[in-house]
């Protein structure tokens, strides 16, 4: 048996490993400022194109105006928190990191599963809609959705697995080609937009159906501040995962450096894009209304700026917008494959998780576990609800298990970042947040309203359920097995020696 070095904080114990151990878990560095940027970008990119809008069904325009608005303060202060605490702990743990040094052990893989969830789940919600799209360009069967999905997760996830500099590289490519279609979108929607047309909602009939405000009896809040509140889990679907850029820290030349850069200058791209989406895709010929209920909001959209003999280029730039999907898609897949490689290198997921291919220094086994799951996930959904259901069911429950978790995360790092301000002032910080202590404390209570709205709604609580036994069943594990069998990661080591110097430095005091 290996020696255990006992750690009596959590109840955990390390298990000591050969040098061996980390280098079958190698990670290869190539990441700059521009491609971690147009990691963050791209992995938020598909919710501009799609998602966002059925948020109009619940606010209106008004609601989801004052929906975003509010989620953006709350993601400003979470990328500015995290842009302060990724250079200090430059490590592929990302949330998980922050919140083992900040929480402890237990606090640590409570933030690790909260991002696991997302992460596994975000793919498998967009890869739905690639299926889609592809099954309407090509003519497919319905019956053929699943063959699209796994088609999809083998070359993004192939794409993935030949190496780090090829996956950035793509990252950066669809990046720019799905913001390059957005730039087109609101080149051309500007002169066809119309307030009157944004603000068209006039409620829902007895199904739930939206239907359009009569001439001149159009309202902001045509479901009162209540439909506004509402709205908080649909505005996150503009920013969500912007947070994944701390997992490619060990694969940056500079991160203490690169990472504040990239990841402000992501989000304040993302603002921008968000706010010009909800304008002018809200504001076209069939307005809120028709939009609200949309499938494919941007294609709608097209569709109505570009009308008789240029109708097909309506279709060739929706083609073209698959890019948006497909960019999420990408770059989501690689945010997983850290972040269980990084919880499996620690030993809070089985070990095994975390061997990185021998020449190309990926995290093979980690990349194909997600995709399994996601695909696994997919196909129960697909054959337990029915394929007429299953639009439903993803935008709906797993979209909202996916929010659920992200909101646990957002919540854990801002309290990571208030206890690591108060205990551990001593850590060297390359970047400090201009918004300190009470932009963490607004990034807890937003994450935290947002989602008290989650369990109000009960159309989308069904998908609360399915992430609190997510956690129940990996928390069940790592109190019985995970906690005696932990690693010291670079994660670990840093967490447990500078915890140790924080607690010294208090008692020199006193």
């Amino acid at each position: 048996m290996p020696e255990q070095l006992e750690e009596e904080e959590g109840g955990v114990s390390y298990r000591a490993v050969d040098s061996g151990y980390f280098e079958k878990r190698t990670l290869r560095k190539h990441a700059r400022v521009w491609s971690l940027w147009a990691l963050g970008v791209g992995a938020v990119i598909s919710g501009h194109f799609s998602g966002w809008n059925l948020g109009l069904g619940q606010g209106g325009f008004g609601g989801l105006l004052f929906a975003t608005a509010v989620i953006m303060v709350m993601y400003l202060g979470l990328c500015f928190s995290i842009a302060e605490m990724s250079p200090a702990l430059p490590h592929t743990g990302g949330a998980y990191s922050f919140s083992r040094t900040a929480l402890g052990p237990w606090g640590g893989f409570v933030t690790g599963l909260a991002e696991n969830i997302e992460f596994v789940l975000t793919p498998a919600v967009i890869v739905f809609f690639i299926g889609a799209y592809l099954g309407n360009i090509f003519g497919t069967p319905v019956a053929f959705a699943p063959v699209w999905w796994l088609l999809c997760y083998a070359l993004f996830v192939g794409l993935n697995l030949i190496g780090v500099e090829v996956s950035f590289r793509f990252s950066v490519f669809i990046t720019l080609l799905a913001l390059s279609i957005l730039a087109i979108f609101y080149v051309f929607a500007t002169p066809h937009f119309s307030l009157d047309q944004a603000l068209n909602i006039g409620g829902k009939t007895a199904d739930g159906k939206l239907f359009a405000a009569p001439a001149g009896t159009a309202q902001w809040l045509p479901f009162g501040w209540a439909g506004a509140l509402a709205c908080l889990p649909f505005a996150v679907w503009f920013f969500l995962a912007i947070e994944q850029l701390p997992l490619a820290a060990e694969e940056s030349h500079d991160p203490k450096r690169d990472m504040p850069r990239g990841l402000i200058s992501g989000i304040l791209t993302l603002i921008v894009s968000a706010f010009l989406v909800l304008f002018l895709n809200s504001g076209v010929a069939g307005g809120a209304a028709a939009i609200g209920a949309s499938g494919s909001p941007l294609l709608d959209g097209f569709k109505a700026i570009f009308t008789g003999p240029w109708a097909w280029l309506a279709s060739a730039l929706s083609l073209m917008a698959v890019a948006g999907l497909i960019a999420s898609f990408h770059t989501i897949i690689f945010a997983y494959g850290r972040q269980i490689y990084s919880l499996s290198r620690a030993g809070y997921f089985p070990t095994v998780l975390s061997v990185t291919h021998g020449t190309r220094k990926v995290p093979h086994v980690a990349l194909i576990t997600g995709a399994v799951m996601g695909y696994v996930v997919m196909l129960i959904v697909w054959f337990g609800v029915g394929a007429t259901r299953a639009e439903g069911f993803v935008g709906g429950t797993l979209l909202n298990m996916a929010v659920f978790g992200a909101m646990i995360s957002y919540a854990m790092q801002a309290l990571a970042f208030i206890f690591l301000r108060a205990n551990l002032p001593h850590i060297e910080r390359p970047f400090r947040s201009p918004f300190g202590v009470p932009g963490a404390v607004l990034t807890l209570l937003i994450a935290l309203l947002t989602l008290y709205f989650q369990f109000a709604d009960e159309t989308y609580r069904h998908g609360v359920i399915g992430a609190a036994i997510w956690y129940t069943v990996w928390l069940a594990y790592f109190a019985l097995v995970g906690r005696k069998r932990l690693v010291r990661s670079p994660e670990e080591e840093f967490a447990v020696r500078e915890r140790a110097r924080g607690v010294a430095a208090k008692a020199s005091l006193t």
